[in-house]
């Protein structure tokens, strides 16, 4: 299968855009004459572009997660892409849990800027297809972890310099494993009969705090402490406001913090239905041979 990359200013590793199947298309999303040319002659869109780490997200994120999203449906429409698959993540409808999981409803009500910009976007996919040759697809992604993952290898190395804290309330997160995440991804792209919102995860969720001990029994480090909620928030504040004040970039920021003590379950039985019918790795435990 033939892929082409879309590319803004970092460059692409070698060993990825050298492979033979893939070109490599310059783009800016927020110039939307730079997408006709992009998307043209292509049969897929995968869209999972994003910005986070930078102060005032209740500015940004309304451009990025929904303008930006805009721009490439548009372009694709008229291109005529068969299908755009839109990355997304369960935490769009908010609090969940094993009780009450995510099931792929578009009406929920969020204070996590990230969270209901990204729910806008989806909305925006799917309204736009109406009646159009182009397929929506949704791909609600669990936390994906995995050699490599950026967010996994972070918090590693902070277990294992000691610097790794967590809030004491339990909050409940869904995990999936970057094969398994990679081929579902594959089977909403090729699926004849893909179509609306799949909730990409594993088997077993549990909770933040839980996934932390196994990730610091497994890289034999002391496990993290455990803070007050409120230290959390004040340090989304500090970072925010000297974000702003020099200019950078924002590790954290108010509207990470609340995401991150948000609780997210889901139903996976749609994508087990038409995705992904077993997993290879349906728990964390399976899953740790990866790390």
């Amino acid at each position: 299968m033939d892929a082409a990359l879309a590319l803004h200013k970092s460059p692409l590793p070698p060993d990825l855009s050298g492979c033979a199947n893939v070109s490599v298309r310059r783009v800016d999303l927020a110039q939307p004459q730079s997408l006709p040319q992009a998307c043209a002659g292509i049969d897929c869109i995968v869209h999972f572009v994003g910005v986070l780490f930078a102060p005032l997200p209740e500015r940004f994120l309304p451009k990025t997660n929904v303008g930006y999203v805009k721009n490439l449906i548009e372009a694709a429409g008229q291109a005529g892409v068969r299908k755009f698959v839109l990355v997304s993540f369960p935490h769009v409808e908010g609090e969940t849990t094993p009780d009450r999981p995510a099931t792929g409803q578009l009406d929920a009500i969020s204070n996590v800027v990230h969270f209901r910009t990204r729910l806008e976007a989806e909305r925006c996919l799917l309204e736009a297809c109406e009646g159009s040759s182009m397929v929506p697809v949704v791909f609600r992604a669990g936390i994906v972890y995995g050699r490599g993952i950026k967010l996994v290898e972070g918090a590693g190395w902070m277990l294992r310099h000691r610097l790794m804290a967590i809030w004491t309330k339990p909050t409940w997160a869904h995990l999936i494993a970057l094969p398994d995440f990679l081929a579902a991804l594959q089977c909403a792209i090729e699926g004849q009969d893909v179509r609306g919102i799949y909730q990409v995860c594993d088997d077993a969720p549990l909770t933040l705090q839980d996934f932390l001990d196994k990730l610091a029994d497994h890289y034999n480090c002391p496990r993290p402490w455990r803070l007050p909620r409120w230290i959390f928030h004040l340090t989304g504040i500090c970072c925010e406001t000297a974000a702003l004040i020099l200019g950078t970039a924002a590790p954290l920021n108010r509207d990470i913090i609340r995401a991150g003590m948000t609780s997210c379950v889901a139903d996976n039985s749609r994508m087990k239905r038409e995705l992904l019918p077993t997993l290879a790795y349906p728990t964390i435990e399976e899953g740790m041979k990866l790390l």
